[in-house]
């Protein structure tokens, strides 16, 4: 196992795996989600990329310490990953609350970040979701990770699939029954308590940016991701049809494939910027 240090002690676990000699991509998870959630993209992604996959603060495998969390304090241990595991730029890819860790990234640390590909997430918040993150917290905390299970699967999961994926919600964010309600809170706070300016600087992201979306979700709509492509002048938005918040399982197949392709462009712009540079330095 592999563990950093970050900058105020609490120790983060991440694993690298795939293409070692590949470009990096650098997976986040969302709300209580341990890097297990990424089990589909990291097996699609292995032949060609080098996958690093982190635990955030409050799940998997990571130190899940009382007291306050932030979304920035999360970017700033993405970080240290990267810096633990030699990585000087790679792609980004986050997914829900990952996808707002993600965004801060873009805006806080430009030059470590090839490109940005945000899953089922949001550029703001809407009060009708926090008061809903809210109530998952106070029933966490009040009874237990189980006691908030049942809720919170049908805003993750599609109506189709929710019998066909229920055994697996251990993956997906609110439903790791394992993680302790004090992290999960935190984590809630984190993402209520988001600083709203880092919002304002997202038209000045120049890396590549994929907006992806299932038609189906109901927790991070389709207008979120809209908004965010709008905000974004180089994003593009991809709605996933019938696919809801947990489309990294259960439309796996599918956002693979648009994954895949996009990382395929975004490392071709990256190394021609590469190439691009060189020759200026050369003639200058």
């Amino acid at each position: 196992m592999t563990y950093v240090r970050s900058s105020d002690g609490t120790r983060i676990h991440y694993s690298k795996t795939g293409n070692p000699r590949g470009a990096p991509v650098l997976f986040i998870q969302g709300l209580g989600a341990g890097k297990a959630g990424w089990a589909l993209q990291r097996l699609a992604t292995a032949p060609w990329y080098q996958a690093i996959a982190l635990d955030n603060r409050g799940a998997g495998r990571s130190d899940k310490p009382h007291g306050e969390y932030t979304l920035e304090q999360m970017a700033d241990d993405a970080i240290a990953v990267l810096d633990h595991a030699g990585v000087e730029t790679a792609h980004v890819v986050g997914a829900s609350m990952g996808g707002a860790i993600s965004q801060i990234l873009a805006v806080k640390y430009p030059e470590r970040t090839r490109s940005i590909t945000l899953a089922c997430t949001a550029g703001t918040n809407h009060p009708w979701r926090e008061e809903l993150l809210t109530s998952w917290k106070d029933n966490a905390l009040a009874g237990g990770m189980g006691a908030m299970s049942t809720e919170a699967v049908r805003w993750v999961i599609g109506p189709r699939s929710f019998r066909r994926f229920l055994p697996a919600m251990g993956w997906l964010g609110p439903l790791a029954l394992g993680r302790p309600s004090h992290a999960f809170a935190n984590q809630v706070d984190a993402i209520i308590n988001v600083d709203a300016s880092f919002a304002d600087d997202l038209e000045n992201i120049q890396v590549p940016a994929l907006v992806v979306v299932g038609n189906q979700d109901i927790l991070t709509p389709r207008g979120d991701s809209e908004e965010l492509a709008e905000r974004i002048p180089t994003a593009e938005l991809v709605v996933i049809s019938g696919a809801a918040h947990g489309f990294m399982v259960e439309h796996a197949t599918t956002f693979n494939r648009v994954l895949l392709e996009f990382l395929g462009r975004a490392e071709a712009s990256w190394e021609a910027r590469d190439v691009d540079t060189g020759a200026h330095l050369r003639s200058a």
